[in-house]
């Protein structure tokens, strides 16, 4: 917390505004337009995962219908096609940014099509806060007629040869939960770049009241705006953003600095000036036979020892037990990753003690 929440979940209560409408809720979406700017439009919801399931009911998405999504990502970007009765479809990552490999998403399309029904979406991830393949997903969207649904859940503040990630796809998803670059507590939205099919989110995300004396429903609507006292929480957060942004953004100075002269770790970091991440989290890829066979699991116990946390990446969701018998296109790569990755610690909030904390238990195992 940045200390300039308070008063705008003061200004809430002395107006009893609590309920899931009211000033913040206006203002967070007008900070949230003016913060990414392309025209933007934001209706923001109650979580990343709300977002998702709205963006997926938007498009059309039903009972056996396919969608594509990327394979190494968390959970909640794909559950929300289960929610509509579809299928996700799953894609390997490529090298450079570990997002959606063009490649395995052209073959992918192609199968479903042989299978005489075409993908009702394709979900493109800005993974760790790495924007993706921009051109060349957008591209196969284009030439497939596919809209893309871009969870930028992790990537609020990342750039794409200076263009916001959150304004690339047919709708955008942005995610507040409490370990993103801002927070809500829990929240997230959805970014049009047409207001009509905002008023349309926001229609369907609070029960899709029909406009009548009563209480009159015609289609299915959700329970899933953002509550005006979480939204006071995220318009003091807007204030530091790019504090935020700058401070994640030093972190991987930080580790760049300790891995530099080091062949045995890779770094995940921008391909080319066109990226700009805000290195939500940093990763890094251990190669043991350069480490004296020291892999990625030794590391995190190592770190474990002195009371740091560390995690493993993302396990691709086609190795997990619920999605085991849905397609798969790629090779390994996404699978590599998971074995020999493992993020460091990345909040805001690092201090310098804590850094050289972690950079004593670095050393001692690079040595």
């Amino acid at each position: 917390m940045s200390g300039k929440e308070m008063k705008y979940i003061q200004e809430a209560f002395d107006g009893n505004w609590i309920a899931p409408l009211g000033p913040n809720v206006d203002g967070f979406e007008k900070d949230l337009e003016n913060f990414l700017g392309e025209e933007s439009h934001v209706a923001v919801v109650s979580t990343g995962t709300a977002a998702l399931h709205l963006a997926l009911a938007m498009l059309g998405v039903e009972k056996d219908d396919f969608v594509i999504c990327q394979s190494l990502t968390f959970a909640a970007s794909a559950n929300p096609i289960i929610y509509l009765g579809g299928i996700p479809v799953f894609v390997d990552s490529e090298k450079e940014t570990w997002n959606l490999c063009p490649n395995a998403v052209e073959d992918a399309i192609k199968s479903c099509l042989a299978k005489g029904k075409k993908p009702k979406a394709i979900i493109t991830v800005c993974l760790y806060g790495m924007p993706y393949k921009v051109e060349e997903i957008n591209a196969l969207s284009e030439k497939y007629e596919i809209p893309i649904i871009e969870d930028s859940a992790e990537a609020l503040g990342s750039t794409y040869k200076g263009q916001k990630c959150g304004t690339f796809g047919a709708i955008s998803v942005l995610s507040f939960n409490g370990n993103k670059i801002i927070t809500t507590s829990g929240g997230g939205a959805l970014v049009f770049k047409e207001e009509i099919y905002k008023k349309k989110a926001v229609f369907l995300s609070t029960q899709a009241k029909d406009d009548a004396p009563h209480y009159q429903h015609s289609i299915l609507g959700y329970n899933y705006r953002l509550s005006n006292v979480c939204a006071g929480i995220g318009r003091g957060q807007m204030e530091v953003i790019e504090e935020r942004v700058s401070q994640r953004r030093a972190n991987h100075e930080f580790y760049k600095n300790i891995f530099k002269n080091d062949e045995g770790i890779e770094l995940f970091t921008e391909p080319s000036e066109d990226y700009k991440s805000n290195h939500w989290l940093n990763a890094i890829i251990i190669h043991p036979e350069k480490l004296k066979n020291r892999d990625s699991v030794f590391w995190r116990l190592a770190f474990a020892e002195q009371n740091i946390e560390t995690r493993p990446l993302w396990k691709p969701m086609h190795l997990q037990p619920l999605f085991e018998k849905n397609m798969y296109f790629g090779s390994n790569f996404a699978e590599g990753l998971f074995q020999k990755g493992l993020c460091l610690p990345s909040g805001s909030n690092l201090t310098n003690n804590e850094k050289i904390r972690i950079e004593n238990v670095i050393k001692k195992l690079l040595d």
